[in-house]
């Protein structure tokens, strides 16, 4: 299930934390669901269980998981909409790269076709009929 870059300039425990949030957001990841144990992922990804712990933790601070002592961690109840609320922070983020982009002279037809590129839709590639809509 997880799988670590070891050649990656992100720590292991980010990449932990990060493919937890998208199996969250896949639905792989349920509420309710126990998280693999620290030392089955240890093994599982020849980590040092210290650092699948601190993932375990943040992911805990974060309250996407909750952890019972004696049990394990379990995905929480509430772990999706946690997620779509970060990630609607995201989206203001977004906006904030998209007023630099437009600064900088990226056409709205390049975000669009981008933006399509992402969501699997050319639809509206044809619709700009390729004027500029700033």
């Amino acid at each position: 299930m997880y799988q670590i870059d070891v050649m990656s300039r992100t720590p292991v425990y980010e990449q932990i934390i990060r493919q937890t949030e998208e199996f969250i957001l896949k639905g792989v990841l349920k509420p309710g669901d126990r998280m693999p144990s620290v030392r089955t992922l240890s093994v599982e990804l020849s980590v040092n269980p210290n650092t699948i712990q601190k993932a375990i933790a943040e992911l805990d601070r974060r309250t996407l998981i909750k952890s019972v002592p004696g049990k394990g961690s379990f995905i929480s109840d509430n772990a999706l909409e946690l997620m779509h609320i970060a990630k609607e922070d995201e989206l203001q983020d977004i906006k904030t790269q998209l007023i630099s982009l437009k600064m900088a002279g990226i056409t709205k037809e390049d975000v669009i076709s981008c933006v399509d590129e992402v969501f699997g839709d050319s639809s509206s590639n044809n619709m700009t009929g390729g004027q500029s809509n700033d």
